[in-house]
């Protein structure tokens, strides 16, 4: 599963890299390889060390929002790394982050959600960021109950309307 998490930020992140002119040309393939080790681990050190509900966060809201605690923390590492290892400043880093997290974040829930795609599934992908912690636990069942508790309209989303249902009486 990990395989699929670093193939899709490759696949953003080429998209990034390769249209932004202050990244030389020579490092171009070497900061797309960096960017896709330093999301994903950020993304297995969120997993391991607390990060889980916020992760988790993240699939509840349906990829239209990840929590500030996801991005900041790969945002950061990503900065981080980029301007240590390749010289990068750090606006050209930052922007570079600030373009490619969200799309990388919401293609992860996207993928996941799309009973299409076989790749991606929220158990296995919180398996493999936590190195199988998560084996025994139903985290569909827990996203799914959480859904349903709190889509009040029963609309099949959890928005506004739901929110302002939960102080009707």
């Amino acid at each position: 599963m990990l395989d699929n998490i670093m193939n899709l930020v490759k696949q953003y992140a080429g998209e990034e890299v390769n249209k932004h002119p202050d990244i030389p040309a020579e490092q171009k393939g070497q900061v797309v390889e960096e960017t896709s080790r330093s999301i994903t681990g950020s993304l297995q050190n969120l997993a391991s060390g607390g990060g889980m509900n916020d992760l988790l966060g993240m699939f509840k809201q349906g990829g239209t929002q990840a929590p500030g605690s996801v991005t900041q923390s790969l945002s950061g590492d990503m900065i981080s790394n980029l301007t240590r290892k390749f010289g990068l400043n750090p606006q050209t880093a930052g922007g570079l982050a600030g373009g490619l997290i969200p799309k990388v974040l919401g293609g992860l829930v996207n993928k996941t959600n799309d009973p299409n795609d076989k790749g991606f599934d929220l158990q296995s992908i919180f398996n493999g960021l936590t190195g199988g912690k998560t084996g025994g636990m139903d985290l569909q069942g827990m996203l799914g109950k959480f859904k349903t508790g709190l889509d009040k309209d029963k609309d099949g989303d959890v928005d506004m309307q739901d929110l302002m249902g939960m102080f009707k009486k």
